[in-house]
């Protein structure tokens, strides 16, 4: 009789709290029942046009072989002008790894970097799977954590207070998944000016949704000179461009760690579609109004929703300055109750909203916040409408 044993390394990781309540739903309307998902993080936009002209020439032209590991050159030149004209950050092309998806450039740089006991600093709410890289590493989480009374934003002292010898690195994102939160450039610099005095510490910055951004132009922490060469600029196409599916983010680093992010992809996976990267170069060379058409859109329904939501009786939540999500505060339907079942958590919470409204939410555990729930509205006034009004009946019920 075969033994079925997974890897220890498996078993410490937890199971993505977003895909699973996505699978939950996609379940549920398998049966025949109306669920309205709010919770994936992914744009209902399709791919810009003359983006999928630009894959489909790269098939004809025969773009059907190995890739380099960090990506076309002409690519990561394209990547290079980007971030220059848009994040005035000046990174090389040598200084640039494109990957199969911005979840593995964080991948990539966090195996690269953190060894085992190595404690890493996670500014909470995070996204969920940076605990589980982290992980992965074997490194130590370290949580800073925010509430809705700060819009979730951490302070510089607090970061600071954290720090010990084992630090090694920082890992955030601004707009933030899961709160939309936004770190203007006067904080940027507060942090970063702490940062600069730990030498061993190395900052990631999560930057997917910087065109997803209702406030002041974003910052990148990178472009402070004195902390530009510790820091690994992450981003990608998935939200910007509604390329989730085309799989393809990139890092802008020190010379020293994008070596070691083609040294560690060239094992695991070596470059991504070759199709993707073609296609990639014409949605980096796009209009501004491509992405700005989507963000206004973004926050038309972001405005709507903070209305909505505000309407509904025990629900606590902030107006988020970025990204697509909201994330409310839900405490004080802890310890209610529907047909005698009591609420005890967010996941129960989850779990009636799901069965009882119809609606798709994810706990905020997973994301360092188990007083919270996030709601995406990244899909349709219609939809975002029907949810919420599900939403407020259910919660209503709960005695």
């Amino acid at each position: 009789m075969q033994i079925e044993k997974v890897s220890e390394r498996l078993n410490r990781l937890s199971e993505s709290q977003t895909l699973a309540m996505a699978r939950l739903s996609r379940e549920l309307a398998a049966k025949g029942v109306d669920v309205v998902s709010l919770s994936l993080g992914e744009p209902d936009f399709d791919t810009p046009d003359h983006v999928k002209v630009a894959a489909k020439k790269a098939i004809d032209d025969n773009f059907s072989h190995y890739t380099p590991i960090s990506g076309f050159l002409d690519l990561r030149k394209a990547i290079s002008e980007k971030f220059k004209r848009e994040n005035n950050l000046d990174y090389s092309p040598e200084q640039i790894v494109v990957s199969t998806g911005a979840k593995q450039s964080i991948a990539n740089v966090v195996m690269s970097i953190v060894d085992k006991g190595d404690e890493v600093i996670l500014l909470s709410p995070y996204w969920v799977s940076y605990l589980e890289i982290v992980k992965l590493a074997e490194g130590t989480p370290v949580f800073v954590k925010a509430g809705i009374e700060t819009n979730f934003k951490v302070t510089p002292a607090q970061i600071e207070a954290a720090i010990t010898p084992q630090t090694r690195m920082l890992m955030f994102s601004s707009p933030c998944n899961p709160t939309g939160s936004v770190y203007n450039a006067v904080e940027l610099k507060a942090i970063a000016e702490v940062l600069a005095k730990y030498e061993n510490i190395i900052v990631l910055s999560d930057e997917i949704y910087e065109h997803i951004n209702f406030v002041e132009k974003p910052t990148s922490i990178a472009s402070f000179d004195f902390l530009k060469d510790r820091v690994v600029t992450v981003n990608g196409l998935s939200k910007a461009y509604a390329m989730t599916g085309w799989r393809l983010g990139y890092i802008g680093a020190a010379l020293w760690i994008a070596k070691a992010c083609d040294k560690m992809q060239g094992q695991i996976t070596s470059g991504t579609s070759s199709i993707t990267q073609m296609a990639a170069i014409a949605a980096l060379n796009s209009a501004p109004e491509v992405t700005q058409t989507m963000n206004a859109e973004f926050l038309r329904r972001r405005n709507l929703c903070y209305t909505l939501l505000s309407e509904i009786p025990g629900l606590v939540s902030n107006k988020p300055e970025g990204a697509f999500y909201f994330f409310p505060q839900v405490s004080s339907f802890f310890g209610k109750s529907f047909e005698g079942k009591e609420i005890k958590n967010a996941d129960d919470l989850c779990m009636y909203l799901l069965y009882q409204g119809n609606v798709a939410v994810v706990a905020g555990d997973g994301f360092g916040a188990p007083d919270c729930i996030r709601l995406s509205y990244a899909t349709s006034e219609a939809n975002l409408r029907k949810a919420i009004s599900r939403l407020k009946e259910a919660l209503g019920k709960l005695v």
